[in-house]
């Protein structure tokens, strides 16, 4: 079957932010008609105000095809078939919405002969950011092979060099939008759960590329990241990556092909094979 059309969730974030002006550069290599890109926006309970103004901002500059789908009654629905308080932030809480936004974009893929493009990132394979079967799937995974610093790196990059006032201004705010979720009202940052990503980046590369020993990754790190962080901070950081990356083999088991793009991939059926029981307590002892 030959796609007639890409699908892309846009949250307003970085890492769809970059799937999308991949994705437009590659429609306008291949002189296909960047309308062809359906942008689906799917605001819920913790969506802010300033992040899906900036998705339709951004879509509309780049000149795709804008669609806004509110999935909050679905959501609510759905708790109320599996007898979920919509009162009670847990994981169900968060998790039902982002599979809900899966089920939309799969579904609008087959209506529309198109592509789900994914927008997870490396570094969020590694952690296992990400819902089993929710944001975890698409048809092809465009930025599983960049870790989130280069992400930020590469939206800056293009927001310096853009020629396009509108598009610079709203790549910045996008750039400086603090990296969330946004599946719980209020104020919900990744890195207040799971430490820096400039840290986890740094294990990643000393880890997978370079198979450093526990002891040695925060020697360096120590080392390297003394003005900015302590080195509580960078331990406590350095235990949650190896509980998680250990912890969430199962999701990379099952990923979605995409490209390696820097040294490190962590693709099954390239780079990277583990056992989904692996555990993490020697590295962590």
């Amino acid at each position: 079957v030959n796609p007639k059309v890409a699908i892309i969730g846009i949250s307003g974030g970085l890492d769809s932010t970059l799937a999308l002006l991949v994705t437009v550069r590659t429609f306008r290599m291949i002189n296909k008609d960047v309308k062809d890109i359906i942008c689906i926006t799917m605001p819920c309970f913790g969506t802010s105000e300033r992040t899906r103004n900036n998705a339709e901002i951004l879509v509309n500059t780049l000149g795709c095809t804008f669609k806004s789908i509110d999935i909050s009654s679905s959501v609510l629905t759905h708790f109320s078939d599996i007898d979920q308080d919509p009162n009670k932030y847990d994981v169900t809480y968060e998790n039902a919405q982002a599979r809900e936004r899966t089920q939309i974009l799969l579904d609008y893929a087959n209506k529309e002969n198109g592509l789900v493009i994914g927008t997870g990132d490396l570094s969020e394979l590694a952690l296992g950011w990400t819902t089993f079967n929710g944001d975890h799937i698409s048809n092809y995974s465009v930025n599983a092979g960049v870790p989130k610093t280069l992400v930020k790196a590469l939206v800056k990059y293009i927001s310096e060099t853009s020629n396009d006032k509108r598009l610079a201004e709203v790549l910045e705010s996008i750039y400086e939008t603090p990296v969330s979720p946004e599946l719980i009202p209020g104020v919900q940052e990744t890195e207040a759960y799971i430490g820096p990503y400039i840290l986890h980046d740094f294990f990643i590369y000393h880890s997978l590329r370079w198979g450093c020993s526990p002891e040695k990754i925060l020697r360096l790190a120590v080392y390297v990241f003394k003005d900015m962080y302590s080195e509580d901070v960078i331990e406590k950081t350095l235990n949650i990556f190896y509980k998680r990356f250990f912890s969430q083999q199962f999701k990379r088991n099952c990923m979605p092909d995409g490209p390696k793009v820097v040294s490190v991939a962590l693709s099954p059926r390239g780079d990277w094979r583990m056992p989904s029981d692996a555990s993490s307590d020697g590295w962590v002892r």
